[in-house]
């Protein structure tokens, strides 16, 4: 059901849209992390880390998709503000189009150089082949996946979060179902996992698209709407792509990470992946509030409700911080607990890493919070250029990590290279968002 953020109370509102995106990215992390236990458990920690070895690699790729179609997702919730329902449709028929281009294009390239990648951030050699056999899977997939994130962020735009939650919840589900179906009874290795990942995510793509089709007649373009201007696929591709780029931009910083990873072994390899993954809870929980900002910002925008805009990122500052704050209190304390459910007491450095990597990372949350709030702030206003330079921001701390702090104290560098990118990307995101709001607010005052 979609849901007019242009009315009706700031904070009660991004709350109310917040927790099913919560509860959806929550409950898909979980799912990545049974994924991951299934494996360490089942497979061992050479399984584990190729899965690991294959993380930033994926986070490049398949981050400009999900940046790709949050961005593609803006127009329509600028439009939906509006109440410009003829745009409305032609932005969902705009959004089809590129999408499905993009993806042909990015699982062509991203296949042809997956192996020569791996080589390149030097794999260790005992799980580079998994490392491969996983990767190529995921990425042969990609089309699934980009149309299953356009379905998803075109409801959330609408103000509906609760339907995306259903089908996050039927692609968590059956993805454990089928990763215990294909890996323990049929022993397909890592690889299974993969092609697990991919078969529950299309089943809920076409969950997704008959619900739109069905239930959303306000989104369903007309023979017309799909003959677009070349201004409207500009406008889409304006702001779509650099969210892509955004994305991939940090990943670049992943991957230089990665690399540094590399060269202190499998277990720190394998205790990253596990940290990492209990990691993304938190980081899905204050992402959350960025997506509700992008939608809240992106409809009132576009209804020119300015006042309400800047009245719901103070709200959505104070309840993200506060939670951030408790989350990482929650897991410094629980940091050797929550590793050993990845891998048992009998792999005590791996243990070791893991409790380094939350006692770097987890007291840094607030900054990432921030973070999250204000670049969506400025993605909804339709801003692309400092979103993206706050990920050059983020991929130069990261380098900087990766090739200065790696080698002078570890594993640690390797940790630490999150709070150092959260910390440099919000330094051109907070001085521009209130540079932008005291100009809206200055021409407001000059038209009014």
């Amino acid at each position: 059901m979609a849901q007019d953020m242009t009315k009706g109370k700031p904070a009660k509102l991004i709350i109310s849209f917040a927790i099913p995106l919560l509860i959806g990215n929550v409950f898909q992390q979980v799912y990545n992390m049974v994924d991951t236990f299934i494996v360490g458990r089942t497979l061992g920690v050479n399984a584990l880390a190729s899965l690991g070895a294959t993380g930033s690699l994926m986070f490049l790729i398949l981050g400009f998709v999900q940046g790709t179609t949050s961005g593609l997702a803006i127009p329509i919730a600028q439009k939906f503000g509006a109440k410009d329902y003829r745009g409305l449709r032609r932005s969902f028929a705009a959004n089809i189009i590129v999408g499905i281009l993009v993806s042909i294009g990015l699982t062509i390239f991203s296949l042809m150089i997956v192996k020569q990648l791996l080589h390149i951030m030097k794999t260790p050699p005992e799980i580079i082949e998994q490392s491969i056999a996983y990767i190529q899977v995921i990425f042969a997939g990609i089309p699934i996946i980009l149309l299953f994130n356009v379905g998803m962020n075109t409801l959330r735009s609408l103000g509906d979060s609760k339907k995306p939650l259903i089908f996050l919840m039927i692609t968590s589900l059956l993805n454990i179902i089928l990763d215990i179906v294909l890996i323990v009874h049929f022993n397909m290795g890592v690889v299974g996992a993969a092609y697990a990942t991919i078969a529950s995510i299309l089943v809920a793509t076409i969950a997704n698209f008959i619900y739109i089709f069905r239930s959303v007649p306000i989104l369903l373009p007309r023979r017309e709407d799909w003959k677009l201007t070349h201004k409207e696929l500009k406008e889409h591709v304006r702001i779509g792509l650099p969210m892509g780029i955004q994305t991939s931009i940090i990943a670049v910083g992943s991957v230089s990470v990665q690399i540094a990873l590399n060269g202190l072994g499998p277990n720190a390899i394998a205790a990253y992946t596990a940290a990492q993954k209990i990691d993304q809870v938190g980081i899905m929980i204050l992402m959350s509030f960025g997506i509700t900002m992008a939608t809240y910002i992106g409809q009132n925008y576009g209804a020119h409700r300015y006042e309400r805009m800047w009245e719901g990122v103070t709200s959505c500052i104070k309840i993200s911080v506060s939670i951030s704050i408790i989350m990482g209190i929650i897991f410094i304390l629980l940091a050797e607990q929550l590793i050993l459910l990845f891998v048992g007491n009998a792999a005590v450095e791996v243990i070791h890493f893991g409790r380094e990597y939350f006692y770097c990372v987890a007291g840094f949350y607030s900054l990432l919070s921030l973070l999250f709030i204000y670049r969506s702030t400025l993605q909804g206003l339709g801003q692309t250029f400092v979103p993206t330079l706050a990920g050059f921001m983020e991929l130069a701390m990261r380098i900087l990590a990766a090739f200065v702090l790696v080698r002078y104290i570890g594993f640690k560098g390797v940790a630490l290279s999150s709070p150092l990118a959260w910390f440099g990307a919000n330094i051109p995101l907070i001085y521009t968002f209130y540079l932008t709001k005291k100009r809206i607010n200055r021409n407001r005052q000059q038209y009014s």
